[in-house]
């Protein structure tokens, strides 16, 4: 059966179900958003004569629900405006109204009585042959199809969004022994490629793959911190991003999911799991049930294990709860000898071995979680699944590890790991031992075609993932030698059909002279025997920007000879890329911002994961964009210029977007913002965009790609724009919104946009504009006030204001 998903009804308008509806609209699917009608009136519909039979009424829980959610942060709406693919309505009068739906998900409270009293409402309008599936985080999915019609229960599975869904990859799909396979194979491929999941097969197991590893890992850092004494505070920096989890580590994230919600998943298990071998790990401590009955359940109350006060001077500052007093005392700072021998250390696989091989409390930890986590997970197999893969999949994508168990132990070693659990006294499953003595030492293994390949338990030998033939991952291309160029900080890498990639590993990939080199050297190496290039990576973010580091280090010791040329070195790696005789494809995901850009502005397409996040920001640290930004954006300008909009409303427009920094909150945004134009590309699942770009490499190669001229005609407008801008610049500095030194970036910017003090308008060329786009940064890193911004990024993170 050909299925196609053009309406989607969701049932249940709580945190979940209204963004999950959100995530369908982001993704072009009409939703019919649905909840209960309200049995009483609020003293304001009251007030307004209003009655119960009204719709404002009737649908007031489900329009209340879908505003809070659009409002809500992080958004979980591309645009604010594709909420306009979501009609609501309640179960009493549009129910029936599900007959027009391709599939019905259920997100109601969890209680299986509520959840089967609603599906017998909704077998008298479903249309059969539709989906039917249920969100839910723990219930049983085979109780839920109890009395349903064989139609129904063919077509019914469990669909485990994890929250928020925009944003957190992970769809679990928990089939019932009913489910009709197809309807598997289907909701695995829709998740992956239109929802832009990870999708896991899990099995009809408590709490599934995800939750059930994941609280487990919670719940252990509690009983191990307990045994060593450790401190709130401590135990999050031990399990951050140090490990390649989350920046909320362990007790911020209760704090932000609440503690009540950690409480009755822990509880489920505990009851739920009589024969589970770790069972007493989800007993819950006598602490939290303190802090239970205190109501200290984190962010939705107010305080749970952190809590924001107002400090001295009411500037507010965050406490931690002493676990020992129970009593709140300000956040202390965290020093172990441990971490410190890791922070030379970039690379996350490198750094598990010095972590257990410290001689602090640091390194007990590390040796207690990780040997309890060991044997867990090696335990688990075949319970709730059948192949290690998914645990690490479910747990990378659910709960933001960079690495699952598996992959930890294999980079730990897997011998080190097997001995590291027993010196704990955890008993590993015997599979493990079997497949080291059958000389099979990790867990995965990448073959000779670049092929990442798992063990198979059963089979007991390697297999290849499922579905990573849709990806193109770098790291298993590099270790089969499709490496073909290379220095400190960018590699050129074969991905195969004549199609290279540039990718960058200098830190948080910031374009420095290394990373510039490397985009010069894969143009001239494709142009020579490729025909086409990609410009992308598989690191957390796309690019951070040009290195500030070293604009610093040239303004502050005036040496303006070095910087005019990395800027003039810059720019022309742009052009080199934008006027090369091979098609270039940008590959941005994550953070695109500055010099990052600029970059994808001057690809010929651009193919973006819509979690994309875009800008030229230089005005933040007191420059304006010298990589070409600044005139790639007045030349997109000028080409909009027919389109019968007034030219200055345009071209100010322009000037906002650069000089407020803004930043797109998703790659749809970026569209909006000029950064992405028609042509470019949005891919949802952002493991599928290197390979979507080679596609289009590939595309435009096959088209008969021709080697573009330099424009030599783009329209700028000279002094009558330029006075508008000069006007409107001084009138914000007279309302004082903004400062002395805003004042020169901005007139600088206005200048670059008008061409000058131009008499007129007047066609400049590429050139022209990039000579003073070059010209205004330089002059602005002589300013003191640039240097100090500059300085603040560096060494806070923040912009300083002045």
């Amino acid at each position: 059966m050909n299925r196609t998903i053009k309406k989607v009804a969701v049932l249940g308008s709580g945190v979940m179900g209204s963004r999950i509806a959100c995530h369908f609209a982001n993704i072009g699917v009409q939703v019919l958003l649905l909840d209960i009608a309200p049995k009483e009136l609020l003293p304001a519909e009251e007030a307004k004569g209003l009655k119960l039979d009204n719709p404002a009424v009737r649908n007031r829980i489900v329009n209340a629900a879908l505003q809070a959610a659009i409002v809500s942060n992080p958004a979980p709406l591309y645009r604010k405006a594709d909420a306009s693919r979501i009609k609501t309505g309640n179960f009493d009068d549009n129910l029936k109204d599900i007959a027009t739906c391709d599939w019905t998900i259920e997100v109601v409270v969890e209680r299986l009585d509520i959840k089967k009293n609603l599906f017998e409402r909704v077998e008298q309008f479903r249309k059969p042959g539709t989906l039917i599936t249920s969100n839910t985080s723990g219930i049983p999915i085979h109780m839920m199809t109890e009395g349903r019609s064989d139609d129904f229960k063919k077509y019914f599975c469990g669909t485990h969004f994890f929250n928020p869904p925009r944003y957190l990859k992970l769809l679990e799909i928990i089939p019932t022994p009913d489910t009709d396979p197809t309807i598997v194979d289907f909701l695995m491929h829709y998740g992956d490629l239109y929802l832009g999941k990870t999708t896991v097969l899990a099995k009809d197991t408590p709490a599934f793959i995800a939750n059930r590893v994941g609280v487990f890992a919670i719940m252990d850092v509690v009983q191990v911190m307990s045994q060593l004494g450790l401190t709130v505070e401590e135990v999050d920096k031990l399990s951050g991003p140090v490990i390649g989890h989350a920046k909320s580590a362990t007790f911020r994230t209760s704090d932000v999911v609440g503690l009540d919600t950690m409480i009755n998943v822990a509880n489920g298990l505990a009851q739920n799991l009589p024969n589970d071998e770790a069972k007493a790990v989800f007993q819950v401590p006598d602490f939290i049930k303190k802090m239970a009955e205190n109501k200290w359940l984190g962010d939705k109350t107010g305080q749970g294990f952190y809590k924001k006060v107002r400090g001295e001077g009411g500037k507010s500052e965050i406490q931690a709860l002493d676990l020992n007093t129970l009593e709140y005392k300000p956040s202390a700072k965290v020093k172990f000898a441990t971490l410190e021998s890791t922070k030379p250390i970039e690379k996350l696989a490198d750094r598990f071995k010095v972590l257990v091989a410290g001689k602090d409390k640091a390194a007990d930890f590390y040796r207690k979680t990780f040997a309890g986590l060991f044997a867990y997970v090696s335990n688990r197999i075949p319970e709730i699944t059948d192949s290690l893969y998914k645990i690490d999949d479910a747990l990378r994508a659910g709960f933001g590890w960079e690495m699952g168990p598996f992959e930890t132990w294999d980079a730990l070693g897997v011998q080190k790991g097997l001995e590291l659990a027993q010196a704990e006294g955890k008993t590993v499953a015997p599979w493990v031992e079997e497949m080291l003595a059958a000389g099979n030492a990790t867990f995965y293994k990448v073959n000779e075609q670049g092929v990442k390949q798992f063990y198979d338990i059963e089979a007991k030998e390697y297999k290849s993932i499922p579905g990573l033939e849709n990806f193109i991952i770098l790291d298993n291309l590099r270790a089969t030698g499709k490496v073909v160029w290379k220095n400190s900080g960018a590699s050129v890498i074969d991905l195969g059909d004549g199609i290279l990639n540039v990718e960058f590993h200098s830190k948080m990939n910031a374009l420095g002279s290394d990373v510039i080199q490397g985009l010069m050297k894969g143009v001239e190496i494709a142009e020579k025997d490729f025909r086409g290039l990609v410009v992308g990576n598989d690191a957390v973010n796309f690019s951070a920007g040009a290195n500030l580091g070293l604009v610093y280090m040239f303004a502050l010791d005036q040496d303006f000879d070095e910087l005019n040329l990395m800027i003039a070195q810059f720019q022309q790696a742009m052009m080199r890329m934008r006027y090369s005789s091979i098609p270039v494809v940008g590959a941005p995901h994550g953070l695109a911002l500055g010099g990052g850009c600029e970059l994808n502005l001057h690809c010929d397409r651009v193919v973006a994961a819509a979690e994309t996040y875009m800008g030229l920001v230089e005005f933040g640290v007191g420059l304006i964009p010298g990589g070409g930004g600044t005139k790639e954006m007045t030349l997109r300008t000028a080409a909009k210029y027919e389109e019968g909009e007034p030219e200055y409303n345009l071209l100010r427009n322009t000037f906002m977007t650069i000089s407020t920094a803004k930043v797109s909150t998703s790659a749809a945004e970026a569209f909006d913002l000029g950064f992405l134009r028609r042509g470019d590309e949005v891919v949802v699942n952002s493991n599928r965009v290197i390979a979507q770009a080679k596609a289009a490499a590939i595309e435009l190669a096959e088209d008969g790609y021709t080697q573009p001229m330099q424009k030599t005609n783009i329209k700028v407008q000279g002094k009558g724009a330029l006075g508008m801008f000069l006007t409107g610049v001084h009138a914000m500095k007279e309302g004082r919104y903004i400062s002395d030194h805003d004042v020169k970036i901005a007139n600088k910017l206005a200048y670059i946009m008008c061409g000058g003090d131009l008499s007129s308008p007047t066609e400049v060329s590429e050139k022209y504009l990039l000579d003073l786009e070059r010209e205004a940064f330089l002059s602005l890193c002589g300013e003191r006030k640039t240097l100090e911004r500059i300085q603040s990024i560096l060494t806070t993170g923040k912009p300083l204001r002045n």
